[in-house]
């Protein structure tokens, strides 16, 4: 449903004419909003510093707004200094191994575990294949951090990585009777279809989980740029690199018809000189991206075009991630996410 947003009076200008085309729902999933919260709410409660073991979330602005507030971001425990070692430990909202948490115990560290819901959801499927006799297939991307987490919960050769339609091809189980699978939350919907298309081919006994493993967010999100893209000049997706759900959203919009899609971290980085003639640009952004910074790339094409946008509401999402109880008699207000969702 588009919904076009007039724009407020304004003098006569020269600035040409631009469509943009805005997706709703964009930005922020309720996994990534509770794990900003945990970190924040655990600096008002305990005070600073409060240790983050990997990022957050995976965007870069997150990270230093809350490194401003007093976090500090580590890729190990031990990195966590002797004297510090009451100080809270924030697990990512991408989920970790078992392992962590048991040497967190070892270490008498005091941890807040941010796991997004859904993530540990697909860490419950994958440990029930496990515990009815199946090898468990996990579709992912190696070296993602909710892979390693995943892949963490069961004993080392418990779990199979596929990621390309080579991996099916050479894939030899034990049992080929007792065979389960899960997928990262994150992934492209077409590309994972395809992959388990191949996967149920050869494979006809393998059970799926319980519940659909990619998660809302990322399903809602392909589906509003999958709308929005045909005919758009630009489609500028924002999120991080390392974001897996905003890199695939890049490639949604390629593929159902943008002319160009961009990934980009801040208006700084939107090449001018490649935009060119636009008549029609897309936006949407990663569920790890913060409201702010679409603002903030919304000005900076009011800047330079005379906007209209047109907001295509494709979903209405009301999932809402509750803190750990610890947690829940600090009082959060606007102000205090204000540096990722602004001053509204």
């Amino acid at each position: 449903m588009l919904q076009t947003i007039p724009a407020d009076a304004a003098p006569e200008t020269t600035k040409p004419p631009l469509t943009l085309r805005l997706c709703q729902p964009r930005g922020f999933c309720a996994g990534v909003d509770r794990a900003i919260q945990i970190v924040v709410l655990a600096i008002k409660k305990y005070g600073a510093p409060v240790y983050v073991r990997h990022e957050i979330v995976h965007n870069r602005y997150v990270v230093e707004g809350l490194q401003n507030l007093g976090a500090v971001f580590i890729e190990e425990l031990d990195e966590i200094p002797r004297e510090h070692n009451k100080s809270p430990v924030v697990f990512s909202a991408h989920g970790v191994p078992k392992s962590v948490p048991a040497d967190a115990t070892e270490r008498n560290l005091f941890y807040l575990d941010a796991t997004c819901p859904l993530v540990s959801k697909v860490h419950k499927q994958a440990i029930r294949h496990y515990r009815h006799g199946r090898h468990v297939l996990l579709i992912g991307h190696a070296g993602h951090p909710e892979v390693i987490g995943t892949m963490g919960q069961l004993p080392e050769g418990a779990v199979t990585l596929i990621e390309t339609d080579e991996d099916v091809r050479r894939f030899v189980p034990q049992d080929p009777e007792a065979l389960g699978f899960v997928t990262q939350t994150t992934l492209s919907v077409e590309d994972t279809a395809h992959i388990l298309e191949a996967l149920q081919e050869r494979f006809p006994a393998m059970q799926a989980p319980a519940a659909e493993s990619i998660c809302y967010a990322t399903t809602n999100r392909q589906e509003a740029v999958k709308e929005t893209a045909p005919g758009v000049d630009l489609y500028l997706v924002v999120g991080a690199p390392n974001s897996s759900n905003s890199r695939r959203l890049v490639e949604v919009a390629e593929r159902a018809g943008a002319r160009m899609s961009l990934l980009v971290q801040r208006a700084s980085e939107i090449p001018w000189n490649d935009v060119g003639d636009i008549k029609t640009l897309g936006l949407s952004a990663g569920a790890s991206a913060p409201e702010i910074i679409v603002d903030e790339i919304i000005d900076a094409f009011r800047a330079r075009f005379e906007v209209t946008v047109d907001l295509a509401i494709t979903a209405t999402e009301t999932e809402d991630f509750p803190v750990m109880r610890v947690l829940r008699d600090v009082e959060l207000t606007k102000a205090d996410m204000a540096f990722v969702n602004g001053e509204r």
